[in-house]
């Protein structure tokens, strides 16, 4: 039976064997979307699928924080007539959706990774240049 272990367990008792980072894909433009190629160095700790997964639900949810609409004009025409003041007490569209992304990687570092010795970085941390994945070194980590 799989050991499972918390994300504090594994800051506080794995060091780090290695990092991975899935780039940028900008051949549909500069819109916010990640590499969906698995990287080899997971290959021994998790499903080919279960990281496609993650990285296509993540490239959807950025298109939906960018994508324009009724709401986002209403919110410029807003920000435009209070002299942006209006954010001071107004979420935007990208930033609920970006909350909505945090939430989405812990779930998934929480269920997926971090039973598996991984720990998956917001890439807003990265300025939105990279997926970062830790890969932790610790024997009893296990698939």
């Amino acid at each position: 039976m799989a050991e499972t272990h918390s994300l504090q367990d594994m800051r506080q008792q794995a060091s780090i064997a290695a990092k991975v980072f899935i780039q940028r894909d900008y051949t549909n433009g500069t819109l916010c979307q990640f590499q969906t190629k698995f990287p080899s160095e997971l290959e021994t700790r998790m499903d080919k699928q279960q990281f496609e997964e993650t990285v296509r639900t993540l490239n959807n949810l950025y298109a939906e924080a960018e994508k324009l609409g009724s709401q986002s004009f209403f919110e410029g025409c807003l920000a435009c007539l209070t002299a942006y003041t209006v954010f001071l007490c107004m979420e935007t569209h990208y930033e609920k959706v970006l909350k909505k992304i945090a939430k989405y990687i812990q779930e998934q570092n929480d269920k997926i990774y971090a039973p598996r010795g991984l720990l998956l970085t917001d890439p807003i941390e990265r300025g939105l240049r990279v997926i970062e994945i830790t890969i932790f070194e610790d024997r009893s980590f296990s698939r």
